[in-house]
C-alpha cells in the first residue's frame, strides 16, 4: 500500500469516527485528502474501494441518515463502540512487538493528517467529537528528520552514516549498524554498533545535524541475540552531572 493511500484511508477513518452523525458523501469528498481532485467517476470508484478495504480489515462503516423524518441524503459513520477493540491478552514478546509497531505508527506526520481532517470537517459544518480521536491519535511525536531514514535502516539492517553533534563539540561523521530505535526519557534515540569506535553506542536523533546516508547493502549484519534496547539505554546514558553548592 502506498503512503498516499494509507494516509487517505486513515483520514477516511478519522472523518467517519469523529463525526457526531452520518457524513454525506459530498462532505467526505471535501474533507478527505485525495478525493477532491478526482473526477466524479474516479471518486466514486475510489471511495467504494476504500470502504471495502476498511470493512475487510474489520472497520465497521455504517450507512444511514441523520433525520429519517425529512429523508436526508444518506451518509456514513463509524460507531465508536463497534470500532473499539475488546480486551486482548498478549504474551510478553507479542506485546513488545505491538508496542514497537505502535511507536513507528505514532509519527508526527500522522498527527498533522489527523488535525487536517478534523479542521476540514468542522469547516464543512460537520459536528465532531474530539474525544473520539483517542482511538487513533498519535501518543508519541517523532519530528526529527533522522527518524524515518534510521528506522528504514533498522528494518533493512543497513549501515548508515550521519553528521552528529555532541554537546559542546563540532559535528562529526558517525557510521553505525543501527540495531533499534527507542523513546527514552521523552527523546528518540538509535542504538547500534559504532563502526569507527568498535562498540555499542546510543545517539539522540535530535542531534543528527544532516542527512542520514545508507552506506551498504541490506541485511549486512545481524543484531546480537537477546539485545534489549532499554537495558542498553540504561547502561549507555550519560551519568547525571553533579556538583557541590555552598549555602550561605
Amino acid at each position: 500500500m502506498t503512503e498516499r493511500k494509507s494516509e487517505r484511508l486513515m483520514n477516511l477513518v478519522i472523518c467517519l469516527l469523529v463525526s457526531r452523525g452520518y457524513v454525506s458523501k459530498d462532505r467526505i469528498r471535501k474533507a478527505v485528502e485525495g478525493y477532491r481532485e478526482q473526477t466524479d467517476e474516479a471518486f466514486e470508484k475510489m471511495f467504494e474501494r476504500d470502504k471495502e478495504e476498511l470493512r475487510e480489515i474489520g472497520i465497521p462503516i455504517e450507512l444511514g441518515t441523520n433525520n429519517k423524518v425529512f429523508d436526508d441524503d444518506p451518509g456514513y459513520r463509524i460507531r465508536r463502540d463497534a470500532f473499539e477493540l475488546p480486551r486482548i491478552d498478549l504474551a510478553p514478546d507479542e506485546a513488545a512487538a505491538v508496542g514497537l509497531a505502535a511507536r513507528v505508527w505514532q509519527h508526527a506526520r500522522l498527527a498533522r493528517q489527523t488535525s487536517t481532517a478534523v479542521v476540514k470537517l468542522e469547516a464543512a459544518g460537520v459536528g465532531v467529537d474530539p474525544d473520539r480521536l483517542t482511538l487513533v491519535e498519535p501518543l508519541l511525536a517523532a519530528s526529527e528528520p533522522a527518524f524515518e531514514p534510521i528506522w528504514d535502516a533498522v528494518v533493512a539492517r543497513r549501515r548508515v552514516s550521519f553528521p552528529y553533534r555532541r554537546p559542546g563539540a563540532e559535528p562529526s561523521t558517525r557510521q553505525i549498524e543501527p540495531w533499534g530505535v527507542l523513546s527514552w526519557h521523552g527523546r528518540w534515540y538509535v542504538i547500534g554498533h559504532d563502526l569507527d569506535r568498535d562498540g555499542v553506542r546510543m545517539f539522540r536523533l535530535s542531534r543528527v545535524t544532516g542527512p542520514v546516508t545508507p552506506t551498504g547493502r541490506a541485511k549486512a549484519y545481524e543484531v546480537p541475540a537477546g539485545t534489549d534496547l532499554r537495558v542498553l539505554a540504561r547502561q549507555l546514558e550519560p551519568a547525571p552531572r553533579t556538583g557541590t553548592a555552598r549555602l550561605r
